[in-house]
């Protein structure tokens, strides 16, 4: 992330993009390691069944809360790329806490 970040503003200084380019570079790239993160969560062990459980509703809500966010920054106006990708990233958040809450009280 560090290397498109640096040869986005490389790129900036030489005239070849825009700044707002650069920063939707950059946000897409944070949404594409959300991705990343949420495809990681499930395959780390945890003996218990029920963490298990949470960790694969998480692993998607993660996934599929990047990709929205990735999506909306690289294409998406960028006010509303930071409102819906905010939201989306609350949203997988919610999503996992609630599961996890829900799946105590049984």
């Amino acid at each position: 992330m560090i290397a498109i970040a640096l040869a986005a503003t490389a790129a900036r200084n030489a005239g070849l993009i825009e700044g707002e380019t650069v920063t939707r570079l950059v946000m897409g790239a944070i949404g594409l390691m959300l991705v990343w993160y949420g495809n990681r969560m499930p395959k780390t062990f945890v003996p218990a069944a029920k963490a298990r459980q949470v960790q694969r509703v998480g692993g998607w809500s993660m996934v599929l809360s990047g990709l929205a966010y990735a999506g909306l920054w690289i294409f998406a106006p960028v006010s509303l790329a930071f409102t819906g990708g905010c939201a989306a990233v609350v949203a997988g958040i919610a999503v996992t806490v609630l599961y996890g809450l829900s799946l105590r009280q049984k």
